[in-house]
């Protein structure tokens, strides 16, 4: 799904959303003097809607001159008539009001806009405090793609964090008080345990929407200062459609039985409010959908869209399938996946061909003549228990002189997987694995992933690795890089390697342990566990010490019931000591091979920088801690990490506003990028911001992240391995770009999978009670933190009395499945999750 607001939250059909069916002749984005249909459109409209587009010639001479700007768009999945695009001067975003100005322009499209004159733009009232002026309220996927910003704080004043989020969805009322139907949507809610479906009202195509009068500016207001408007624009191109026209949603009979359109379409109504509803031909439909349309109320289908004229509020598309019942797994699971263009089909057998006919493969004599083999070294995995591609392997090896040979160990995926090939292909459009609860979409066929390239115990296995002589404070006295040959001797879960460290002299029971390889001792592998734990820990204060920054994330983790799938149960995933052992040593291969790659060829590098905090929000959340009396220091990110450190206490509620001031310092951090060094000249903006160090990039992830495998023939290229990869740096920067989008896409469909199990957990095992956290006030609500769960709030005052004000709330929108659920992310670089240990 686009989003998760209304991934079950689907609302009544009425008007077209944000769009009216006569365009005024002030209307913000208006087309400037109503033109005549060419000929009469299969949707009867006469008059056209929306601008044509301006030519690309022109566009990019606009764009040379500054008279356009260009940027990625981000619609309120709340507000779906408002719409941003953030400044290049990093000041408050654009904004672009209504569907008119959005000009057909979808959500994550790279759009050209047109400011407006200064009497259109935005006015922003005092009370506001910009809560109003930037962003969406969801972890919104352009903005992350285009790295301008993280989620911002919504029109609402609704806060975006990372976190697990609840919210009521009040059908299309948005209003900050819940006025609206949302008495009515409670009292639905608590009678009816069941998914609540959206034949609420009747179809009105030609009813008109009325914008907020407070968007546009009157006459009389061009006495306020500057402070106090918002620039406002308009979209004049699409430069890259990144939304993959594709939605779920529901079809309904067009409301005039008698018209001409009833005879050949029905309306198809997306989930999600910010794409336009949809003329589907009935030749589309299932055969008895027009006298029996009841059966089909509550069915999920998938549509495409296929063009949108300026003629109409409507565009036109195509039904792909039938997806089942919504609220149900697994159609629910793949609308999210197709709405996000994740390719989830079966790998070709062109594809196939690209890997080892001859099975079970062994490795060719000759590679062993090419790599050092460290077979008989006690290398081992650290793990999720039910993980199954193991890219990274550890070892270390004690030395007379008291130091140690440290040793990171990566699949060797770029050995499979020959460039130019129909593989290479594949795993080059996907650039990732995509993580669902229930199961994984790998980037590479399972042979690969799960099998050849895995990390499997007691295997020989192709690897490379990086091998550091580290004193026991984590000084680095030398490295070494190359191809390599492991047998892996175990394959440890976290929870066996957190064993191990906590019980530092005593024996780990062997049942209590996986199997270990004849050649090494359990008591070895232990050893081995605590000297790199001891380390680790070195390397970590040090890191700090340094200036790194991290926020600490919340994660849900789920119980699944074997047979049937659905959720059982969920906990906050712990990220322990054992965690942050594997994290140090990924960050100190990453940053070693992104130094070793950039000397060798500083045209051609594929690196990843973090940009520093958007500005204004930053200086926004300064002056909020000002007056909140709370003494934060922003100036850098190793000052902001120890006034978090230090600020709060460790009682339960201490760790809690430590957790609502974390969520809010998440919102001003950018995202990290992956980039070519040869298309950045300014050397300054490579820096990794959370991480504090000049070079980055990903090495440690090949079975599950494109950049990586491309990482790993650079890194062959500068050991003499092979010529250098033929890439062109614009070249490059094309893959480094799809590998940003598709990263973002898979993040968010995760989320929304999270999202998912969450609320059926909540529907089938019903209400939730927790002690909750006020996080911010509004006139008539306030938003909290629910602390078991590390889920947050909105609660509407005028719903119910105080006393029950917050299990009503969440009773009622659970039990109904009207939910917007987003989980907790890795953070911004180096703010990784439980098993992203280096995604930073």
């Amino acid at each position: 799904m686009s989003h998760p607001d209304c991934r079950l939250n689907l609302r009544p059909l009425g008007t077209p959303r944000g769009v009216s069916s006569v365009v005024g002749p002030h209307g913000v984005g208006a087309s400037p003097g109503d033109k005549k249909a060419k000929s009469k459109s299969v949707r009867g409209k006469k008059k056209s809607i929306f601008e044509t587009y301006m030519s690309k010639e022109d566009v990019s001479e606009g764009l040379k001159r500054g008279t356009l700007i260009q940027g990625v768009l981000r619609i309120n999945p709340k507000k779906f008539h408002e719409a941003f695009i953030p400044s290049p001067d990093g000041d408050r975003d654009i904004f672009i009001d209504g569907v008119v100005a959005r000009n057909r322009a979808l959500n994550g499209d790279l759009v050209v806009v047109k400011l407006l004159p200064e009497e259109q733009w935005k006015v922003i009232k005092p009370e506001s405090n910009d809560k109003e002026t930037e962003g969406t309220d969801e972890l919104d996927l352009p903005e992350e793609l285009c790295g301008s910003h993280l989620p911002q704080q919504s029109v609402k004043g609704y806060n975006d964090s990372p976190d697990v989020i609840i919210e009521a969805q009040f059908d299309d009322s948005d209003s900050e008080d819940g006025h609206g139907n949302t008495q009515n949507v409670l009292v639905d809610g608590v009678q009816k345990l069941s998914v609540c479906v959206h034949d609420k009202g009747k179809e009105d195509a030609d009813a008109p929407v009325t914008k907020d009068e407070s968007t546009s500016m009157s006459q009389d207001t061009r006495v306020l200062s500057e402070k106090s408007l918002q620039r406002s624009a308009k979209v004049v191109y699409i430069l890259d459609k990144k939304h993959s026209r594709a939605a779920t949603g529901f079809l309904k009979l067009l409301a005039d039985k008698n018209s001409e359109l009833f005879r050949k379409y029905a309306l198809f109504s997306p989930s999600d409010h910010r794409v336009p509803r949809i003329y589907v031909p009935l030749k589309d439909c299932p055969q008895d959908f027009v006298t029996r349309p009841k059966d089909y109320a509550n069915t999920l289908f998938i549509c495409r869209i296929v063009d949108w004229k300026e003629d109409s509020n409507f565009a036109l598309g195509h039904l792909a399938k039938s997806l089942g019942q919504a609220g149900e797994i697994e159609p629910e699971t793949e609308g999210i996946l197709t709405e996000y263009g994740v390719d989830f089909s079966d790998f070709s057998s062109e594809v196939l061909d690209c890997l080892p006919q001859g099975l079970p493969w062994t490795i060719p004599p000759e590679e062993f003549g090419k790599r050092r083999d460290l077979r008989k070294d006690c290398i081992f995995t650290i793990d999720p228990s039910t993980a199954r591609d193991l890219d990274d392997a550890l070892s270390c090896k004690p030395l007379a002189d008291g130091n140690f040979e440290v040793g990171v160990h990566i699949a060797d995926v770029s050995y499979f997987v020959p460039e130019g090939s129909p593989l290479d292909k594949v795993a080059a459009e996907r650039a990732t694995s995509v993580y669902l609860v229930q199961k994984v979409v790998p980037m590479l066929p399972r042979l690969l992933c799960e099998e050849l390239c895995s990390l499997h115990p007691m295997t020989d296995k192709l690897t490379f690795s990086v091998i550091w002589t580290l004193t026991p404070e984590g000084k680095i006295l030398g490295e070494w890089f190359g191809r390599t040959i492991i047998r892996s001797c175990t394959k440890l879960s976290y929870e066996h390697a957190q064993s191990m460290i906590e019980s530092p002299t005593k024996k780990i029971p062997e049942k209590e342990l996986p199997p270990i390889s004849p050649e090494h001792t359990s008591e070895e592998v232990h050893q081995a566990v605590l000297n790199l734990h001891g380390i680790a820990k070195e390397l970590r204060k040090q890191r700090f010490v340094d200036g790194a920054l991290r926020l600490d994330q919340l994660k849900l983790a789920f119980t699944l019931d074997h047979e049937t799938g659905l959720p059982q149960g969920c906990h906050i995933y712990e990220y322990r000591d054992s965690n942050k052992l594997v994290e140090e040593f990924m960050l100190l291969a990453n940053m070693a091979v992104a130094h070793k790659t950039y000397r060798a060829f500083p045209e051609r590098a594929l690196l990843r920088r973090h940009p520093p905090p958007q500005t204004k929000m930053l200086n926004d959340l300064m002056e909020f801690c000002d007056q909140m009396g709370l003494p934060m220091d922003f100036s850098s990110a190793g000052a902001l990490n120890e006034s978090l450190t230090k600020t709060f206490g460790d009682d339960k509620y201490s760790l809690a506003r430590k957790e609502v001031l974390t969520n809010m310092c998440s919102r001003p951090m950018q995202m990290a990028l992956y980039f070519c060094s040869g298309t950045l000249r300014d050397q300054a903006q490579f820096r990794h911001y959370a991480l504090n160090v000049p070079l980055y990039t990903h090495f440690t992830s090949p079975i599950r992240r494109f950049a990586d495998v491309l990482v790993h023939r650079l890194l062959a290229a500068t050991l003499g391995y092979r010529e250098l990869p033929d890439l062109e740096p614009d070249a490059l920067q094309k893959q480094a770009d799809h590998c940003n989008d598709r990263r973002m896409a898979s993040k968010r469909v995760q989320e929304l999978s999270t999202g998912l199990f969450f609320a059926i957990l909540v529907k089938e095992s019903g209400p939730l009670e927790s002690e909750a956290m006020v996080l911010g006030v509004l006139n008539q609500a306030f938003d909290v933190l629910v602390l078991r769960y590390g889920v947050q709030k909105r609660v509407y005052c005028n719903v119910v009395t105080i006393f029950s004000l917050v299990e009503v709330v969440l009773r009622a929108e659970t039990s109904a499945l009207k939910y917007s659920a987003i989980l907790k992310r890795p953070g911004p670089e180096g703010l990784p999750g439980p098993r992203d240990e280096e995604e930073a």
